[in-house]
């Protein structure tokens, strides 16, 4: 892959990959976890603060390796399941608050289909072995 097609899967594995880590990941981070993990424990998860923490860890741990593209195709995956998820707690509600969850998970699993590309850290990585 090179030219054109390089320029644009960096180009959506930095912009995903920072929006989710940014946007979504990071105020979990910082914000109320107990909160987080009661909408957790109402989808019927076990041990909800943990799997509230896989989450948060997936988004923005997830979405900051997918960015620099570093162990881009786990990252990618775990952050897409927690797409999946995302999609199944907003099953009910309206396309539009459901969208977002949809085309992450697109993304996401097309870049664990895919991998890093010639430019991310896992294309440096290869080329030193």
């Amino acid at each position: 892959m090179v030219g054109k097609s390089a320029v644009g899967l960096t180009l959506i594995r930095v912009v995903f990959g920072l929006s989710l880590a940014l946007g979504h990941g990071l105020p979990k981070l910082t914000g109320d976890m107990s909160r987080f993990a009661a909408g957790v424990a109402q989808l019927g998860f076990p041990f909800p603060t943990f799997f509230a923490w896989c989450a948060t860890l997936a988004e923005f741990l997830g979405g900051l390796l997918v960015a620099v593209g570093l162990f881009t195709r786990p990252a990618a995956a775990m952050a897409g399941f927690t797409m999946v998820v995302a999609l199944y707690r907003h099953r009910a509600d309206p396309f539009g608050r459901m969208e977002l969850a949809l085309l992450y998970l697109a993304v996401m699993a097309a870049i664990a289909l895919i991998g890093a590309g010639p430019w991310s850290l896992d294309a440096k990585v290869r080329r030193r072995a």
